[in-house]
């Protein structure tokens, strides 16, 4: 919580004698250090430095008794110390005129020098209320850490070993150590100057019996003046406090009483993990992290630096700690099993110290569930055992309990009950190591250390072969989600309103488990509409026309060697997606498995295979051409149930039951019950691959260009012309050019061999991917650039990559690092795609506009058809109002309308009533069609 306290800048007198000569002025030279906890400063064995910190001998006045000081603190907190009445002079003579009665204190900055310069220079003790027991003599001395800063304070820290973590650890790395201040009580045991109530022990005099913190006191109880406020007062008397002021800071307090926390240090049990942290790390390499980063990096790094693990806890619910010590702590027993336990309580039943076995009901080697209700070693039960030591002394449970990192690391093993049963699962590696783990980055320090150390002291094993390290779901913005901002986005309504496929789907195909997801539920309504929209229309397709042909897979298979081309290409591309699936499965890397099947679906089986095999299921006899369409998009559908089952479970499993509920050759219940896929390869063709996507780039690229244009595809184009680099991609792409002119409307393709000078090609660098990289070299890369020629260019398109000298040296360039642009041909346009580029004639003829007029009446046709609820395989007559501008499309192109539109008869007619207007262009008209 923000408080406000007291704070003291203290005033630490050097001792003369250790003084380097440069500190030696024949006048007492003083440490500041700052502190937000004076009650610590009886407790202060160290002064603290940054070796690489400029410090400064600054001489002045005390500003509460006037006299004169030397003071050491950084050079870049003399400011914030020597504020308010001070102000700095030029010269040390300007010191002697200042008066006690003056408003303003001069100060001189004499000498500066490094923190390493002060290391070992000893000081006088600040309270002398009590020595260190052990080696006083090492005490008092200024130290280095690397913890010092100069955002706050003097930059000399204040070091009370016994009330803090980095001062205990920064005395104990000092040569020689700095001792704590420990002192004994009654008991003989050592102990701090601060008891466990937070009172100040009798060694403090005046002060014993006080709370350290006022909030301890009761309401009735609290003193005017704190514990804090009367040290300072006793400092200012004394000539050791420089500055004393109340300053707001943040300061841990307890969640459940609200009270100020206190650190003390307490004797503990712990596990020796620095005996076997290189193991701990060297096994660490075996291990799949997901990302690879946060293993050798966050995870590697905290492994290189582990200290010994703080096994137990003063609390009172969790697992006791097993270990029974006498009263001189010379003799230790640490428990096994209960077993060992009601052995040794025999011992203390024969020695007098217990009356009876407390467990004399369980039974040894009964593992049931009845037998083990009849013990209960919860800390209130243990704590009343009293064991034997082989001298005959009383043995007490330790009354610590362990910590519940040890109980979350021992899972693997405690689940089985190992060792007492299961021994084989662990010992034989049948159930260890576990093949993954998932949590947040955060357990580096937690769960998935807690394992890895357990799992290596005890049996020198990973306990884990993969981690995926989840990352944060943050907002669309990349702002933390809270309710205060009013961004966090409510689970159960999200998957109340989009399902919870949709939701996974999205999150795992939108960013790495590993990376922060910016959570947009647009994206969610994308993942909807594009993948499970497109993948379910495509199912719908399906079903529509499996059912009017009763396809239900009952006949043979047909022979992948016989199906046309397009089927064993979709086939290939199938067997290809499942073979990169499973790797992306196998290698823990789920956004490539969902961004892979996503991309078949949509791109490759749905806009391109389903579009171009649309006919083969609708028109035709139900002979082999049609049977095997239906029986390869089943297989693609099926097949992509199975794949994407893991990541949306429900909605797969529906597609899979509705796929094989009346296919007798499928008898699984589930889609989770089916065998994974398993890609065959006989079945990958790379060479029929490769042809079509030419086909689809082409396909792509001239679209692009309609559009650019604003030509409708249903426009039919005259003709393409492609450069090609060599024969074979000449015969690729001759080999679907039917299909390209086909799916892109054109009538024709042209080849261009040898180096056309047809098209023109201009390249440019790629400032985006070469400016990272090469930054003040984008000037020489650039005038390289600039001199190459269309041969480099034609090069780079067929290699890949160049080679360029840039001031002097050889440099080799991808070409994604360049953009190479066509220049458009009149009557031409120009697109490009690394190294293939396409031209479209855009002009249009007669014919041409005729021919695109009749498409627009199949389209119109098929979208009446379907308002009036005909079904597919309904025929109509046509009936189209007569206008002079579609007499010739319509005559010229009469039998394809009929065709496309399953019309037995079309006539143009001079009046139509009953007819719906339509428009197109610069057409209007009427059509009319009746069912037959």
């Amino acid at each position: 919580q923000d408080v406000t306290d007291t704070t003291v800048t203290a005033q630490f007198k050097a001792v003369e004698n250790t003084l380097p000569s440069f500190l030696k002025i024949n006048s007492p030279v003083y440490f500041l250090a700052w502190t937000t906890t004076p009650w610590t400063l009886p407790s202060n064995t160290a002064l603290t430095v940054g070796s690489k910190i400029e410090y400064v001998l600054v001489k002045s006045y005390n500003q509460y008794t006037f006299e004169s000081t030397n003071v050491i603190l950084a050079k870049a907190l003399v400011a914030k110390q020597f504020n308010g009445k001070y102000f700095e002079v030029n010269n040390s003579d300007d010191l002697e005129h200042f008066k006690n009665e003056d408003k303003k204190i001069p100060y001189f900055i004499c000498s500066s020098f490094k923190g390493k310069d002060l290391i070992n220079i000893k000081y006088e003790q600040l309270l002398n209320y009590a020595l260190p027991y052990d080696n006083p003599e090492n005490a008092f001395r200024v130290i280095v850490g690397d913890f010092v800063t100069t955002e706050d304070g003097t930059g000399i820290v204040h070091t009370a070993p016994t009330f803090g973590a980095d001062d205990a650890l920064v005395a104990k790395q000092a040569s020689p150590e700095i001792p704590p201040l420990l002192v004994k009580d009654d008991n003989d045991n050592l102990v701090p100057l601060v008891d466990l109530q937070g009172k100040f022990r009798p060694e403090m005099k005046e002060f014993a019996g006080k709370f350290v913190k006022n909030e301890y006191y009761s309401d009735n109880n609290i003193p005017d003046k704190s514990i804090d406020v009367e040290l300072a007062i006793k400092l200012k008397i004394e000539n050791k406090a420089f500055k004393v002021e109340k300053y707001k800071h943040s300061y841990p307090n307890c969640w459940r009483t609200d009270k100020p926390i206190l650190y003390y240090p307490l004797d503990s049990w712990f596990i020796k993990v620095s005996e076997f942290k290189e193991k701990m790390y060297s096994l660490n390499k075996s291990i799949n992290w997901k990302p690879k980063s946060t293993g050798e990096g966050r995870f590697g790094n905290w492994l290189e630096n582990a200290n010994d693990w703080n096994l137990s806890r003063s609390r009172f619910w969790g697992i006791p700690l097993p270990i029974w010590r006498t009263d001189d702590g010379k003799e230790v027993i640490c428990i096994g099993s209960i077993e060992e336990l009601k052995d040794e309580m025999q011992q203390a039943i024969a020695a007098g110290f217990m009356q009876e076995d407390i467990y004399k009901e369980f039974v040894v080697n009964d593992f049931s569930k009845t037998n083990y209700d009849k013990v209960d070693l919860h800390k209130n039960i243990v704590d009343k055992i009293i064991l034997c030591s082989n001298s005959g002394k009383k043995m007490f449970r330790e009354s610590d309990l362990i910590d519940v990192w040890f109980d979350s690391g021992s899972m693997p093993y405690a689940q089985w009950h190992y060792p007492f049963e299961n021994k084989t699962l662990i010992n034989d590696n049948k159930a260890f190591p576990a093949d993954f783990i998932a949590e947040g980055v955060d357990q580096t320090r937690g769960w998935f250390y807690t394992l890895h150390a357990i799992g290596t002291s005890v049996f020198n094993s990973i306990v884990y072969k993969n981690v995926v390290s989840n990352g944060l779901v943050l907002d669309k913005n990349g702002q933390k989600m809270s309710k205060r901002l009013g961004n966090a986005v409510d689970p159960f309504t999200t998957i109340a309103n989009y399902g919870p496929d949709a939701t996974r789907w999205y999150m795992i195909s939108n960013s790495n488990p590993w990376d922060n997801l910016k959570f947009d539920i647009n994206g969610i309504e994308e993942v909807k509409r594009k993948f499970f929209g497109t993948l379910y229309n495509t199912y719908s397709f399906f079903v529509l026309y499996a059912n009017i042909d009763k396809f239900d897979y009952s006949e043979d298979e047909i022979e992948i060697s016989s199906r046309p081309e397009i089927d064993r290409w979709i086939l290939s591309e199938l067997n290809t997606l499942i073979k990169n699936v499973d790797k992306f499965y196998s290698e823990y890397e789920p956004t490539k498995v969902a961004r892979t099947i996503s991309d078949f679906t949509v791109e490759i089986l749905s806009n391109w295979y389903v579009r171009l095999s649309r006919r083969r299921f609708w028109k035709g006899d139900y002979e082999s051409d049609k049977i095997s369409a239906y029986q390869t998009l089943y297989t693609c559908l099926i097949t992509i149930s199975k794949l994407a089952a893991p990541i949306a479970p429900f909605f797969m499993d529906k597609l899979f039951l509705d796929l094989t509920k009346n296919i007798s050759k499928i008898d699984e219940e589930s889609v989770h019950l089916t065998t994974f896929p398993v890609s065959n390869e006989l079945l990958i063709d790379s060479d029929l691959e490769r042809k079509m996507k030419y086909a689809q780039k082409i396909s792509s690229l001239t679209l692009s260009l309609r559009a650019k244009e604003k030509i409708k595809v249903r426009q039919p184009l005259n003709k393409i012309m492609i450069p090609v680099s060599n024969s074979d991609q000449k015969n690729e792409i001759k080999a679907v050019s039917d299909l390209i002119k086909n799916e892109v409307n054109v009538k024709e393709i042209q080849l261009l061999e040898g180096g056309s000078d047809i098209l023109v090609k201009n390249i440019k660098p790629n400032f985006k991917t070469l400016g990272p990289k090469y930054g003040r070299l984008m000037k020489d890369i650039s005038n390289a650039v600039s001199k190459l020629n269309a041969n480099d260019i034609k090069k780079l398109e067929q290699t890949g990559n160049i080679e360029l000298a840039i001031n002097e040296k050889s440099i080799i360039f991808e070409i994604s690092d360049f953009e190479i642009v066509s220049q458009d041909i009149e009557g031409w346009l120009v697109a490009h795609e690394g190294a293939l580029t396409v031209a479209l004639d855009i002009v249009i003829d007669k014919d041409l506009k005729d021919e695109g007029i009749s498409r627009e009446f199949v389209s119109k046709i098929q979208t009446m058809r379907k308002n009036s609820g005909f079904e597919v395989t309904d025929r109509i007559n046509v009936f189209i109002k007569h206008d002079s501008n579609i007499v010739d499309a319509i005559d010229n192109n009469i039998n394809y309308i009929k065709s496309e539109t399953l019309a037995e008869d079309l006539k143009t007619v001079k009046e139509l009533n009953d007819g719906e207007e339509i428009s197109f262009d610069d057409i209007k008209t009427k059509i009319s069609i009746n069912k037959i």
